[in-house]
């Protein structure tokens, strides 16, 4: 806190947080990815642990 003049207090101003920046997946990526999940061999959740993606853009 910042006490400012009359004896108020003043919260101190937050630092801007930056965007980490959508990361684009090219199409042979998706593929490979989406005939995992055709395969029916692995859980959508370890399909998406092994490609580094949320299991929410795993589908099959």
């Amino acid at each position: 806190m910042i006490v400012v003049a009359g004896g108020g207090y003043q919260p101190e101003p937050k630092p801007h947080k930056t965007k980490a920046k959508r990361r684009r997946h090219e199409s042979e990526f998706k593929a490979r990815v989406a005939l995992e999940a055709l395969k029916g061999i692995q859980t959508i959740q370890q399909i998406a642990k092994d490609f580094d993606v949320h299991p929410v853009q795993v589908s099959d």
